[in-house]
């Protein structure tokens, strides 16, 4: 059930604010991040935030698809890596119309849970698991699968088990349940 709720912080995908060491991020934690043309307040979870995020829509039809809203709204804390509308488009035509399907909910459900890392790591926490691990940090997901963490040119970037990368574009978008980094590609387990 735990794992579910982490799935359900995937769907809030959101993005924002400063985070030391990771592209796009601004140094002003005081300020409310906006994210998808909508403001990302610390004091909401990441479904709270989420629905609101014009660039994450497709993020949380999922996260509703795959029943994962209650867990998302648990205390958590959940590390979501929160793919975009644009990434979801990236996949080859007709996945996402499949994936949301209600025979297809384990599915959904597993790809959901692999952008969740239980706990919270800002992209200070993720900086220096990635120096502490010689160059790259090895993510458990709540799905149970495995994310490999690397830095290059000041950007955090996120391989999945099917060797497929994603950038870190937004870091740090804290919630009450957690914290978001916005990445540019959907994240698949093996």
């Amino acid at each position: 059930m735990k794992k579910l709720v982490i799935a359900l912080g995937v769907s809030v995908l959101l993005g924002a604010c400063a985070g030391s060491g990771m592209s796009n991020a601004s140094s002003n934690s005081a300020a409310t991040p906006m994210v998808g043309g909508a403001p990302m307040y610390p004091t909401k979870d990441i479904v709270d935030n989420a629905v609101n995020s014009k660039d994450h829509t497709t993020l949380v039809a999922a996260v509703k698809a795959a029943d994962l809203v209650t867990t998302l709204k648990s205390p958590g804390p959940f590390t979501v890596f929160a793919p975009t509308n644009a990434s979801f488009a990236a996949l080859p035509a007709g996945t996402v119309d499949t994936l949301l399907k209600p025979e297809n909910k384990a599915t959904l459900t597993k790809v959901l849970t692999y952008h969740v890392v239980p706990g919270r790591m800002d992209s200070a926490a993720l900086t220096s698991a990635i120096n502490a691990g010689g160059g790259k940090a090895l993510l458990k997901t709540a799905s149970g699968g495995t994310l490999t963490a690397t830095m290059s040119g000041g950007t955090v970037w996120v391989t999945d088990a099917k060797g497929g990368t994603a950038a870190v574009t937004i870091a740090n978008v804290y919630q009450s349940n957690g914290v978001i980094h916005v990445v540019n590609k959907v994240l698949l387990p093996g």
